[in-house]
């Protein structure tokens, strides 16, 4: 990428970072919980890729100029455990001695055996997927569930380049001529050339664009394929996989996905590598698709909720941290804002609510990898990549002021139930409801499609006050519903802190 194609590309994305101020409500977030700004040291990158909260309290961090290193709140230390990783952008603790890490090449385990505090072990769990060199190829991970399986994400590759004299892994007979691929170091020559006949993301080595399943012993699945740029994986309590993605040609606004073996999420570049496909991305239609595309749980409108969502981590009990447990925090990359996501799924469908939640500058932006500590604490590591974000590590706290918040969004018939955690003081007047969809076409996004405001048919509170709903005229099916509660108070006076819900309603479920 020549360095004027660079600075348009981060002018873009600083345009987006400046816009997204007004994206999210900053309203008195700071009334609930404590948001500080941990001090870093000078020495000591503040790009952080990976986080996990340790057994005994300290933090690892994986850090972009690939350090990991050791943080203990307590006693306000830094340490070094390893040096010299490859994009380090996830990290699991492994044991009370070791860890893995996605690294951009490699699954990595890496340990202390002598317990001074220092890596003296490396040991690859999986380097078999395939790498163009192209600079998009980011790894993201590991997830794991309770039987020690780990997931990966692997990106699609971009035509903002194409690809590198040596690759790693089989180069795929649906993609161009290697020759062709590579006249992209020569800039005007790409640009004005064959870059046009680029799709715009591309998998020319094995997985790209594929979550993969690594075994504790050692066996490789690909465990379900579709994906641009899966920069968030999670495995919940109930070991559910949920994944994120990001906005681009073929996905219209950016989705979080429930992700089960053999799902397609929507990105057909990844289809290369699918044993019997035979068809090239360039020639792939959406009607291609259709039969085999799962709809994701949730959608992000673009530059509204979030522009690059990142990792969703389950929530813990609510004394420690005030949300409901069963509930997803969501990060994001270019809004200042955290998201909430309440799933109301109906069998294998998955579907459910965005909320959003902790706003403001003093959280920034850029927020990348989160963890929850023993002790109730949400830690969130910031990275930019040279692209939109920020930099440093922040530490959320719940105050012990109580919270007005919903808890809980669930479909009646031909209507919404809303819960909330206090009682409202009367049925809200001042309601509002659109709905619509987005094309899904090989273009880059999309704009909404059939927004339409929802008339309400009536509108109710149960006895208690704490449930409200909304019935309208019909309930329609692959539809991302808005509901707009502003200025609705519980009977202490307390606004309600999320006001917008997005429910994104895939199939109907209500009894």
């Amino acid at each position: 990428m020549t360095i004027l194609k660079f600075t348009l590309l981060i002018t873009l994305a600083m345009t987006l970072v400046n816009a997204s101020n007004s994206f999210a409500d900053p309203t008195k977030w700071q009334d609930y919980y404590n948001i500080e700004k941990v001090e870093y040291p000078k020495t000591v990158d503040p790009q952080i890729g990976g986080l996990t909260a340790m057994k005994d309290g300290r933090l690892a961090l994986t850090l972009y100029n690939g350090d990991l290193v050791i943080f203990d709140p307590d006693k306000n230390t830094w340490s070094t455990f390893a040096e010299g990783l490859h994009t380090p952008l996830g990290i699991v603790q492994d044991s009370d001695n070791s860890f893995v890490v996605m690294q951009k090449p490699e699954l990595t385990r890496i340990v202390d055996k002598d317990g001074d505090g220092k890596a003296d072990s490396y040991q690859a769990l999986y380097d078999e997927f395939g790498m163009t060199g192209n600079y998009h190829e980011f790894a993201f991970g590991p997830a794991v569930d309770s039987n020690g399986n780990y997931y990966i994400g692997l990106n699609v590759a971009s035509n903002f380049a194409g690809i590198y004299q040596y690759i790693r892994g089989e180069y795929s007979k649906f993609c161009a001529p290697e020759d062709k691929m590579r006249e992209w170091h020569d800039s005007p020559k790409w640009r004005a050339g064959y870059r046009k006949k680029v799709t715009r993301m591309f998998s020319c080595a094995p997985y790209r664009g594929w979550v993969m399943k690594i075994t504790p012993d050692g066996q490789v699945t690909p465990f379900a394929s579709g994906f641009r740029s899966p920069a968030g994986l999670h495995i919940d309590p109930q070991d559910k996989l949920w994944v994120t993605d990001n906005q681009g040609d073929w996905i219209g606004t950016s989705p979080l996905h429930q992700v089960n073996q053999g799902d397609f999420a929507g990105h057909p570049a990844s289809l290369h590598w699918l044993k019997g496909w035979n068809k090239k991305h360039w020639d792939v239609t959406p009607a291609d698709l259709m039969d085999i595309r799962k709809p994701a749980a949730g959608l992000f409108p673009q530059g509204e909720l979030a522009n690059s969502p990142t990792q969703p981590l389950a929530t813990i009990s609510p004394d420690l941290f005030g949300l409901p447990e069963g509930e997803l925090l969501v990060g994001e990359m270019n809004t200042h804002h955290l998201i909430r996501f309440l799933p109301d799924n109906e069998g294998d469908t998955a579907q459910g609510t965005f909320i959003p939640f902790i706003a403001g500058q003093d959280l920034g932006i850029g927020n990348f990898r989160m963890d929850f500590s023993a002790d109730g604490a949400l830690w969130v590591g910031k990275i930019h990549l040279g692209w939109a974000g920020d930099e440093g590590l922040v530490k959320i706290t719940k105050k012990d002021k109580p919270i007005f918040i919903v808890d809980g969004v669930s479909q009646v018939k031909d209507g919404f139930k809303v819960s909330f955690n206090q009682s409202l003081v009367s049925i809200p007047s001042n309601i509002e409801i659109t709905r619509h969809t987005y094309h899904y076409h090989a273009k880059y996004g999309s704009e909404k499609v059939d927004l339409t405001t929802v008339p309400i048919s009536k509108s109710g509170l149960n006895q208690k006050g704490d449930e409200l709903i909304i019935h309208l005229p019909e309930l329609k099916q692959g539809q991302l519903y808005t509901i707009n509660l502003a200025n609705v108070t519980d009977q202490s006076g307390r606004p309600l802190m999320g006001h917008i819900l997005r429910y994104n309603l895939n199939k109907k479920n209500y009894k």
